[in-house]
Order: structure tokens, then sequence, then C-alpha cells
């Protein structure tokens, strides 16, 4: 008698998420000062995040790990926030394995200005919010994102 095969994977299963189910948010930052800013509002709702400096690295990072949201600042060094998020959503378009196929983009400037949110939406982000940051801004953007806090 042949051997039963096991059974196929379960399929449409969510990425791993980060530790104790939390979801994995990235922030592609590449100002010192901006970092520690972000980082600790995040830490502060009790959220982990990763941080990397420009749009190369956050390429880079969203191959090796599955992120569901990236906090993008616009201007950075290498790859800025606006061609890393059309090379992501290109990458997405074409089916590449290695990139969430669900991703929310959520960009920072400092450049408040008319036609910024509208550039920014155009590249293929999600949303925007202006810097400096708040609480408030990064909480709501977390909320809107990735649902109600699930922190414990």
């Amino acid at each position: 008698a042949a051997a039963t095969p096991a059974p196929p994977p379960a399929t449409g299963a969510p990425a791993t998420p980060a530790a104790h189910g939390a979801p994995r948010v990235l922030v592609a930052e590449d100002n010192p000062v901006n970092q520690k800013v972000a980082m600790r509002f995040l830490r502060s709702i009790g959220q982990s995040a990763t941080l990397v400096t420009n749009g190369q690295e956050a390429l880079e990072e969203l191959r090796r790990h599955p992120y569901e949201l990236v906090f993008m600042d616009v201007q950075m060094p290498i790859i800025d926030g606006l061609e890393a998020t059309r090379l992501i959503r290109k990458a997405q378009a074409e089916g590449d394995p290695l990139i969430p196929a669900k991703l929310h983009i959520v960009a920072m400037t400092a450049n408040a200005l008319s036609g910024d949110r509208e550039i920014c939406l155009g590249a293929g982000m999600d949303d925007y919010i202006p810097k400096p940051l708040s609480p408030e801004s990064v909480g709501a953007m977390l909320e809107r994102y990735l649902g109600p806090a699930q922190r414990g």
C-alpha cells in the first residue's frame, strides 16, 4: 500500500508577526533626532519597531522580514522615501515573494507644503504625517492601519 501524502500546508496564514503577535513596524529615517523621537513614541505605546536609515536599507529589510507598516521619511540619502515606495509597489505588482503583498506605507516629512500629500500618495504611500511627529499622530496611524492595540 502506498503511503498517504502529508496534507498540504495551510494557505492564507498571515506572515509571522513579531514577538507576542505584535505587528511588525519598520521606521525608515535618516535623522538621528527624528529616529529617537519616532522610536520613543512607538515604545511609549508598546509598539516595537525596526529602524533603518535610508530607502535602500528599507527595501533590504522588507526582503528579510515581513512587515505590516512602514513609517517612511520622504527625504533620505541613497534612495529617498518616494523612490523606495515606488520600488516596493513595483515589486508587489510583479508578485515579488520577498515583499509583503499587504504593506501600509506612511510618509513622514518636515515639508508640510501644499501638494506634498498628493506627491506622497502618488508615489504609492497610503498616508502622510507631518514632522515634528507627535504621539497622537503616530498612534493614529498605528490604529488606522494595524487596528486596535492589543498590548499586554
